[in-house]
């Protein structure tokens, strides 16, 4: 196929006929923000100490970070080189949250401020000052060591040169875009307004991308461009899947289409491309109806005039001849050239995008460690208060576990928790 070939041969690589066709009529596109929008290189800008030295703090910071593959970790561990770091041990991933490990005895856990808030009481002034360097478009890790909070690394990532290019010429082609991270509000609203975005959906975890794809995907045709692991299912679930050809394997395994060239404008060119295939296809269907409209009654002798099969077999030969030619057009098309793009008003406004996500219930959960549970009759005591308590949708409690487990609808303070299960007599050691 003409179209794939000029493709390739512009680092856009089409994975089937199919998605050549499907991207063309994309409505929405949903980027995915680091590695997509940005360089997905970031750089650590500050660091806040709490009680320990600002060298100790990155070298606990560093330690914890070393296992992840995060693009965010990495800048962690750059900036730690030439200090001594200790390999931890129980590493775990929390997606979307953070990370935990020991260390010499110690548990060290690190990740955004929500995820941290929930863990460990943070003063207003931390609240503040992470809130601060968010809306500067930095992202606040925090970390805390054992039950103790010691400290904030800011780490900040710069768009990509050609990323506000790419979004203009998309919404240019009546394409409405919506950026969707794990990363907080503030430091997503500001790299969005950065790069031109105005639908920003923030706080979403790796499970949550799909989910969002769906939501866009009723409101019209979608792509998903992304280039990390956690991309992967959304890229999967969308209409068209397109991965950035430096990202991660399985992301690209998981895309219909490839950007080999790391640039985001080529997937307004990978769209244009597409479209301009289309076109081509029904002016070559036009050619092939209009030959055989003509000269098939002539075959017929429809019209009192006898046609000779040679020529016949001549006008067959000029209608594929004509079809040839009109496909290798395709190959003088400039597809980073904007100036011939449809202005197609955007379908889709951002109220309607960003408001049925916003309306699609959000959950949480909470695990509470509790003394005093003896039997499933306490079980059910503590679940009957727990469910008790607005915001609170379901609970679970195992004796033997000595926990329970919650699903919130709404944000619950730990303290109110604690307070429906003390109100039973059982102690709550912490929650998390």
């Amino acid at each position: 196929m003409v179209g794939s070939g000029v493709g390739a041969r512009n680092g856009i690589l089409y994975k089937t006929a199919e998605s050549l066709e499907a991207a063309g009529r994309t409505g929405i596109a949903a980027l995915d923000k680091t590695g997509t929008v940005t360089e997905g290189k970031p750089k650590v800008t500050d660091i806040i100490p709490e009680k320990i030295s600002e060298k100790e703090l990155l070298i606990l910071a560093a330690s914890l970070e070393a296992k992840s593959e995060h693009p965010l970790a990495k800048a962690v561990t750059e900036r730690a080189e030439g200090l001594t770091v200790t390999e931890v041990t129980d590493f775990k991933a929390l997606p979307g949250n953070g990370l935990t490990a020991k260390l010499e005895g110690n548990i060290l856990t690190g990740g955004s401020l929500k995820f941290i808030s929930e863990k460990v009481k943070l003063s207003a002034e931390i609240r503040e000052k992470a809130d601060t360097l968010a809306s500067e478009g930095k992202t606040p890790l925090l970390f805390m060591r054992n039950n103790e909070y010691i400290g904030l690394i800011a780490v900040a990532d710069t768009i990509k040169e050609d990323s506000a290019k790419a979004i203009r010429e998309l919404k240019g082609m009546g394409i409405s875009v919506v950026m969707i991270t794990g990363d907080n509000e503030r430091t997503a609203a500001a790299i969005g307004a950065e790069a031109g975005v105005v639908n920003v959906v923030a706080g979403v975890l790796p499970d949550g991308k799909s989910r969002c794809v769906d939501i866009l995907k009723k409101q019209g045709k979608t792509i998903m461009v992304g280039d990390g692991i956690n991309d992967a299912p959304a890229l999967v679930t969308a209409d068209t899947g397109i991965a950035i050809g430096a990202g991660a394997d399985v992301a690209v395994d998981a895309a219909d289409i490839v950007i080999m060239k790391n640039r985001l404008t080529d997937v307004s060119a990978a769209i244009r491309l597409s479209r301009a295939t289309i076109r081509n296809i029904h002016e070559n269907l036009f050619w092939a109806f209009i030959y055989n409209a003509f000269c098939i009654p002539l075959a017929m002798g429809l019209y009192g005039i006898e046609m000779k099969p040679a020529y016949g077999a001549a006008a067959m030969a000029l209608s594929s001849f004509c079809v040839c030619m009109n496909a290798l057009r395709l190959n003088l098309v400039k597809i980073h050239d904007d100036s011939h793009d449809k202005k197609i008003k955007q379908n889709y406004s951002g109220k309607e995008l960003t408001g049925e996500m916003k309306t699609e219930e959000k959950t949480m959960t909470k695990t509470i460690e509790i003394e005093g549970m003896m039997c499933p009759r306490c079980e059910a005591h503590v679940k009957k208060a727990l469910e008790a308590v607005e915001g609170v949708e379901s609970a679970s409690a195992s004796h033997e576990e000595k926990k329970a487990v919650v699903t919130l609808s709404a944000d619950v303070a730990d303290e109110v928790l604690k307070s429906a299960v003390e109100a039973e007599e059982y102690k709550v050691m912490k929650i998390w």
